[in-house]
């Protein structure tokens, strides 16, 4: 694609790297075919070719953002599909990270637009202010069909639907501290918290955690780490994004000189894209580039780490038919396809590949509140895919995936990880059916690991 920014623009960095993606695009339109918002809307401005053009017309004028970038911009997912479909290399993801900077800086939203994305921005990323909004929505949740009906609180009525019924407790696994291995030492990792998963089912980290030293390896729970910062990342507030960065940074460093560390596991694959990113979001501070440079390539998706080590027999037959939902940011974001299909089959599951399997669920970070009937269009088609399979369970690596598609079907879904912990010794994950083809003997799993 031609440019013509000026050499003025060009010594913005933000602006140089915009323009270097932007002239990668090549107008073929293979992303169009894998967009979900083009799919399910029909309209070039929601494909990734549209929104490069208005994104480039937006930043090659050096002007404000307008109402019609905005709406466009808004409706992508950052599911990043069209990243993995694209022939040029385009990179998508930074492009549109930086539009909705210029976006949050130029452009004043409606009031309750503001309203909302300030609620969640104040809300989400703080696990106290979550759970107690979480006890709010208990009194709110009657009137969630009538907010729904109204135009301007739509949002607020999604954000009810969405509030689970039971509130999970607490789990002592979140707290700061270090899980000691219950065999030999084969390695040592921390673990992200995070703000989100954690209220929503801290039940996936403490699976993690047991699996791990289960196994051999030290969890450290480091202090003072919290939100990966990708939900105001998405919102364009930098700001906030790069302080919530540079204080995991911080946290994780002092792991790595305390002990050293062989990785950073992390297991919501939406915060695993982001803190891969690290590296480039804070390449222009001078104090955090390296060691966030050295962050991202610690940090490791669970499955990454699990399929990077020798894993014992399991200890349990499960037999259960399992379809697979490949989150976006963990098939698009961070390029893990087959790995958690590998250790699932190898655990003794039968995995099933749902149809479309590339298509985003609709959950996206705040999406599901923010466009809400987009997203519940994209729901109910991946839940029709999923429910094609015939599946005894739904595994993922996402937990804005599971509240969204277990909003739309009765069939239980779990994080991957908790289905592995299962079949390694571990606890069976609630609402999971039980082992078809029975537990092994300490013998029969010997036997097997010999051979």
């Amino acid at each position: 694609m031609q440019t013509s920014f000026t050499p003025e623009q060009l010594d913005d960095p933000h602006v140089a790297h915009s323009e270097t993606i932007l002239r990668s695009c090549v107008h073929c339109g293979f992303c169009t075919a894998t967009c979900p918002t083009y799919v399910t809307l029909g309209n070039e401005l929601d494909s990734p070719r549209g929104r490069i053009y208005l994104i480039k017309e937006m930043l090659e004028n050096d002007r404000p953002a307008d109402a019609k970038t905005v709406l466009h911009i808004d409706r992508c997912l950052s599911c990043l599909a069209c990243m993995t479909t694209c022939p040029s290399g385009v990179n998508y993801m930074h492009l549109v990270d930086h539009a909705r900077a210029h976006i949050e800086k130029t452009y004043e939203r409606p009031f309750m637009d503001r309203l909302i994305r300030t609620i969640l921005a104040q809300v989400l990323p703080y696990p106290g202010r979550f759970k107690a909004s979480l006890y709010a929505a208990r009194l709110g949740r009657p009137f969630a069909p009538l907010l729904k009906s109204i135009g301007p609180l739509r949002r607020f009525g999604a954000m009810l639907d969405l509030a689970p019924k039971k509130i999970a407790r607490p789990s002592p696994y979140a707290r700061p501290g270090a899980h000691a291995p219950a065999s030999e030492t084969r390695g040592r990792v921390a673990i992200l918290t995070g703000c989100a998963q954690p209220v929503l089912d801290p039940g996936i980290n403490e699976a993690t955690i047991k699996l791990l030293t289960r196994i051999g390896v030290e969890v450290v729970v480091p202090k003072g780490e919290g939100c990966c910062g990708a939900l105001v990342h998405h919102m364009g507030r930098e700001d906030k994004a790069l302080a919530d960065a540079r204080r995991n940074v911080d946290a994780w460093m002092r792991e790595v000189d305390n002990g050293g560390l062989d990785a950073i596991i992390i297991t919501a694959s939406g915060c695993g894209t982001t803190i891969k990113d690290y590296g480039h979001m804070l390449r222009l501070d001078p104090a955090y580039a390296e060691k966030a440079a050295r962050v991202s390539a610690l940090a490791k998706d669970i499955i990454e780490y699990l399929a990077g080590i020798d894993l014992p027999a399991p200890s349990v037959e499960p037999g259960l038919t399992v379809a697979y939902h490949s989150a976006c940011s963990m098939q698009h974001g961070q390029r893990i396809t087959t790995l958690p299909k590998t250790l699932l089959t190898a655990a003794g599951f039968t995995v099933k590949d749902p149809p479309e399997g590339h298509l985003c669920c609709g959950s996206a970070g705040t999406y599901n509140i923010m466009q809400p009937e987009i997203a519940t269009q994209l729901k109910e088609r991946k839940v029709r895919n999923i429910e094609s399979t015939r599946p005894d369970v739904i595994a993922t690596g996402n937990i804005g995936c599971i509240t969204q598609i277990a909003s739309g079907t009765d069939i239980p879904i779990v994080h991957t990880v908790a289905l592995l912990n299962w079949a390694y010794g571990g606890d069976r994950p609630a609402g999971v059916p039980e082992a078809r083809a029975g537990k092994r003997t300490s013998l029969e799993a010997l036997v097997e690991a010999a051979e």
